[in-house]
Formats: C-alpha cells, sequence, structure tokens
C-alpha cells in the first residue's frame, strides 16, 4: 500500500532477568514451513450454561462511582441459529498477511505451543489497582515501567510472555493467521464487531499481569493515554525518550510533542480547531452518534460470520484515528501502530488501548446523558465467545466474554480524569439549515448509488416516516480494501464549504479503518448514525428531505457505498439463550 503523509499541527521537537516459564514451550515446525491456507479445524467447546444464563454479578454502586464505572443494565440482541466464535486452535495457525508496497509478504506470527489449555478463572480481588493517566505519572512510575518492559524484552523469543510475542498475539488475531474454528477457511478477525472491545480487554489484562510479575508488583497497572483530554492530545512525554524501554523509533516524526493528536484526520493547521475538533469527535462517538449499544460496540459476530459485520463508533472513531496519527509515512505500510499486523511492536499501542477501555468503561456505567438505558449486550453468543492466551505464568488459557464485562472484578479502575467532552453538544445551525437541497452538485440517493468515494459527495435522502423511535442514518454495502487507511465523514445539511471544521451541529459521525489483511483483502460493511440531535440542533423538523454530505479524508479509491437511507431504530426482540 502507499503510506499516508499525515499533516500535524505542530512541528516535532527533540525531546535482573526474570524467571523461566513454569513448563517446556515449543512451536511446531509446521507454523514456520506452511505458506498454504490453513486447513479446517476441530471446535473448542467454552460454553457453561449456568454461566451464560446468568453472567452477570451485582455491583455496590459506590464502587462504579469511586471505581469508574462498574457494571451496567443489559440489553437484549435478535434471536439467531448461530453459535458464539470458538478460540482459535494454535496448532492450526498459519501465516499472517500483510499488504507491503503492493506485494503480499507472509509473516509468522503463531504463538508457542502448550499441550494443555486452562479455563481461565478471574481470581479474587483484594485491591483494585488503578490506572493512571499517562501525561500525569511520576517519575517512580515511569521508572518502574521502563523496568518492566525492559525485563520484558529480555526474555527468551519463545517465551510466550516476551514483548515480540505479546505484538504477535494483536498480528494473529488481526491478519488472518486463524480461521474461525469448524468454518473451514473463514477468517477469525476481532475488529470491527462486538469482539473488539472485549478482546483487547483481555489482552491488556493479561499484558498488564506480565509486565507485575516481572518486577515483582502486583499493583502495577497500565498507564492510559486520555488523549480524549485536551491536557492530553499529544503523546505522552515518557514514550518520547530515546534511552527508555517503552520507546519506539517507527512513528510519525511529524506528531511527536507539541504536535496536537489529529482525531479528525482533517490536516487543519489550527491547533485551536483540531481540539475543538476532538472534542466533537469525542462527544459524536459517545454520545450523541448512538441509538442502541449496537452502534456503540459493533454488530453482532457469530461463527460463520463473514469479517467486518460493523465496526461501533469508538472503534471507527477515535481508536482508529489514533492508531494511523501515530504510524510512520516512512515505513512500508505506516508501521508500527498505524497497521494491524505491528501494532503491537510499539509500547505506545497498550498505553492507547488501555483509553480505549476506558471509553468502554464510562460509556458502560458513566454517561447518563446518551439516553442509552440498555448498555450491555446478554447474547449467548456473545458472552460465550472465547479466546487464548498465555497468562503470567506462562499458562495457556482460555478466556470468555462473559468474565470480563466488568473492570472492577477483574482488579483495575481508571485514575478519575475531567471529561470535557461530555456536554460539548455542537450549537444550532438554523440559520445555515436552510440548504438549497437540488443546488448544483446535489443529486438523489435514489440515482448516484453505488458510487467509488474518491470525492466529496452531497445527495438528498427522504426522511423516515417520524414515530416514537429515534431515527438513524443507515450508510450500506460499505466494500473497502482493508489494506488502506480509509476514512470519511458524514453531515447533515452542511452548507459550509470549511470541511475541516467538525464542531457543528451538522457533523454526523465517521468512518475509518486501520490497514490490515485478511480474507482477500476487502469487505462490506455498513455502519448507522442517530440523527436525532442534528434533527433538533439543524431545524429540520418540517422537511421531507436532509442532505447529506460525505467527505473523504483518504487519498484515491478504496471505497465503494451501496446506499444510503434513514430508518426508524428498530426495537431489539427477545435475546437468544444458550
Amino acid at each position: 500500500m502507499t503510506s499516508l503523509n499525515l499533516h500535524c499541527t505542530a512541528a516535532a521537537t527533540s525531546s535482573a532477568h526474570p524467571h523461566p516459564p513454569s513448563h517446556r514451550l515449543s512451536a511446531k515446525p509446521s507454523h514456520f514451513l506452511s505458506h498454504a491456507k490453513r486447513s479446517n479445524r476441530l471446535q473448542i467447546s467454552c460454553q457453561n450454561k449456568k454461566e451464560a444464563d446468568n453472567p452477570q454479578g451485582r455491583v455496590d454502586r459506590r464502587n462504579m462511582l469511586v471505581g469508574l464505572y462498574g457494571a451496567a443494565n443489559l440489553i437484549v440482541a435478535e434471536p439467531a441459529s448461530a453459535n458464539p466464535i470458538q478460540a482459535p486452535q494454535l496448532d492450526k495457525c498459519g501465516v499472517a498477511t500483510n499488504l507491503n508496497t503492493g506485494k503480499q509478504l507472509d509473516m509468522n506470527c503463531c504463538p508457542p505451543m502448550s499441550d494443555n489449555i486452562i479455563d481461565y478463572k478471574l481470581p479474587p480481588v483484594f485491591h483494585i489497582k488503578s490506572r493512571p493517566s499517562a501525561h500525569r505519572v511520576s517519575p517512580e512510575y515511569i521508572r518502574k515501567y521502563n523496568m518492566a518492559m525492559d525485563r520484558m524484552k529480555r526474555l527468551p523469543k519463545d517465551d510466550p510472555r516476551s514483548f515480540m510475542q505479546q505484538a504477535n498475539i494483536h498480528c494473529a488475531y488481526c491478519n488472518g493467521a486463524y480461521d474461525q474454528p469448524g468454518q473451514g477457511s473463514l477468517d477469525l478477525q476481532v475488529h470491527n464487531s462486538w469482539l473488539f472491545f472485549p478482546f483487547h480487554r483481555w489482552y491488556l489484562y493479561f499484558h498488564e499481569r506480565i509486565l507485575g510479575k516481572l518486577i515483582g508488583d502486583p499493583t502495577f497497572a497500565l498507564p492510559f493515554w486520555n488523549w480524549d483530554n485536551p491536557k492530553g492530545m499529544t503523546i505522552p512525554p515518557m514514550f518520547t525518550d530515546t534511552n527508555a524501554a517503552i520507546y519506539n523509533e517507527k512513528r510519525n516524526p511529524a506528531c511527536a510533542p507539541p504536535a496536537v493528536l489529529d482525531l479528525g484526520m482533517t490536516r487543519n493547521p489550527d491547533p485551536l480547531q483540531v481540539v475543538a475538533n476532538n472534542l466533537t469527535i469525542m462527544y459524536s462517538e459517545m454520545v450523541r452518534g448512538n441509538s442502541d449499544v449496537y452502534d456503540f460496540m459493533g454488530k453482532p459476530y457469530r461463527e460463520g460470520t463473514p469479517v467486518n459485520p460493523g465496526p461501533g463508533a469508538s472503534e471507527r472513531g477515535s481508536h482508529t484515528a489514533v492508531h494511523v496519527w501515530v504510524g510512520d509515512p516512512r515505513q512500508p505500510s505506516g508501521e508500527d501502530l498505524g497497521n494491524f499486523y505491528s501494532a503491537g511492536r510499539d509500547p505506545l499501542f497498550y498505553c492507547h488501548h488501555a483509553n480505549v477501555d476506558r471509553m468502554w468503561t464510562l460509556w458502560q456505567s458513566f454517561l447518563p446523558s446518551n439516553k442509552i438505558a440498555d448498555k450491555k449486550i446478554l447474547d449467548a453468543d456473545f458472552l460465550n465467545t472465547s479466546f487464548l492466551f498465555y497468562d503470567e505464568d506462562a499458562h495457556l488459557v482460555r478466556v470468555t466474554v462473559k468474565d470480563c464485562m466488568d473492570n472492577l472484578k477483574m482488579g483495575y479502575k481508571f485514575e478519575r480524569i475531567d471529561l470535557p467532552w461530555l456536554d460539548y453538544r455542537p450549537p444550532p445551525q438554523t440559520a445555515r439549515a436552510r440548504v438549497n437541497k437540488m443546488s448544483a452538485g446535489t443529486a438523489s440517493a435514489e440515482t448516484v448509488f453505488p458510487l467509488t468515494l474518491d470525492r466529496v459527495v452531497r445527495v438528498e435522502v427522504p426522511k423516515a416516516k417520524r414515530g416514537k423511535a429515534d431515527e438513524v442514518l443507515l450508510i450500506e454495502n460499505i466494500t473497502v480494501d482493508t489494506t488502506k487507511f480509509l476514512k470519511f465523514d458524514v453531515f447533515v445539511n452542511d452548507e459550509d464549504d470549511n470541511l475541516g471544521e467538525l464542531d457543528k451541529a451538522a457533523y454526523a459521525g465517521t468512518y475509518a479503518q486501520v490497514p490490515h489483511k485478511t480474507g482477500g483483502g476487502s469487505a462490506t460493511t455498513s455502519i448507522r448514525l442517530k440523527l436525532t440531535e442534528v434533527y433538533e440542533d439543524m431545524d429540520v423538523a418540517d422537511d421531507d428531505t436532509v442532505v447529506v454530505t460525505l467527505v473523504p479524508r483518504h487519498k484515491g479509491e478504496g471505497v465503494t457505498i451501496g446506499g444510503i437511507k434513514i430508518i426508524e431504530n428498530p426495537t431489539p426482540s427477545p435475546p437468544r439463550r444458550s
């Protein structure tokens, strides 16, 4: 692929060995010798009916407020006859793929083998450790973090706790090394679905415990990069020390501090405008743009489902932007953070995803203003999905989604930080809402699709028949080249030609993806954007149609859109129970 040279808002400025594993580990030769697609797999059973029917524990609301941010209500999903996706079989792990300067490169991301898989049980929690803001940590914390990372990097290469083996976890689960068990050659992919948050939560959980074990400190907690707060919208300073174990040279040098993180990828040269854009984006993806839990979490992903059924608002928004913004445009595929196969090779990845995990805890239990009463999914296919990880003692363990729904039960919370985006609702644009809908350059949605989104497109879309339900903008049959960075923003009735400003009522949301390679290198998905506040702030209640503007932030082709329509959000059906 061609690297994207991202514009940053400021110039760059200068800024004892652990014990070996407790049992013998080995990699099968076939992992390294075979470049063929993996063979069909046997299923690994992970269901426990009693636990699946009653997966939630009781939560003390005092802990929820003090600990940020505990468990919350449940939402039911559509009934289905499918099954949960099972943990991959390591002995069927094959080569992962990466599209590098137009040539597909095969790579081994497979973990070491073990003869024993343990069904993991969360240990008793005697102390809730606090994950700190990366911009507020003490020199003592930085010393301890670097010591732990240094020891992780010094572990033998075949130790599953070593740094490269930790990085390879993301490569294997995200770039086609695993098939879905029992589904032939159908890839297993943990992104762009409801598995995004739980997989990465487990990933960080074990990474954190390994680091703590290596320095003999069970209270050690990963830092989070609080890029949602203006004071945290630069790369945390402790990651810029070139002599530190947590430093990585493969980052965009133009985005080093004091450059302001551009969550909108608008390349706006004004750092104050970038901050305003960032806060608007956070408000949109956390509060304004979601009509139900799936809009935030991602679409269902069950046994037999093709990859990329649909990403949630946070995943396709701030999460993707940070990956691509930090990735080095001097590298063939935006390595390290700018591509899924290599993202885990940058220690900043784990700090970034700690904040992504924080967004999940905030959304579950701390946001009263998004008006979604049910913020958890009660569906057996979701709760019983399983993954494989190595724990801090190098034991291969199987974990399930149902056991990671409450961060407090997993033994950690987050430092309390102000949320300036929580009330950052854009001001009304009633004076600008009177758009001449059939002006030059505006076409009817019924005639323009499908289209290749390589330019700004304006289409007129009929509104739904307003009832009591929310209206949502459905952008469907989005076919993407997964090997490229792709992003487009969506505006409603926006007559402003300044597309670098997002802090306005017309901004409805975004779609974006981190480059990766699964399947044939393409996927078809869809997104939904809630329109309730957009309608209120644009004063379009009496209009029969609205004008939707699609603004690509990527260069060239790579996205085809099949259609756009406005629908009422359907009422969820009863859950499918195991």
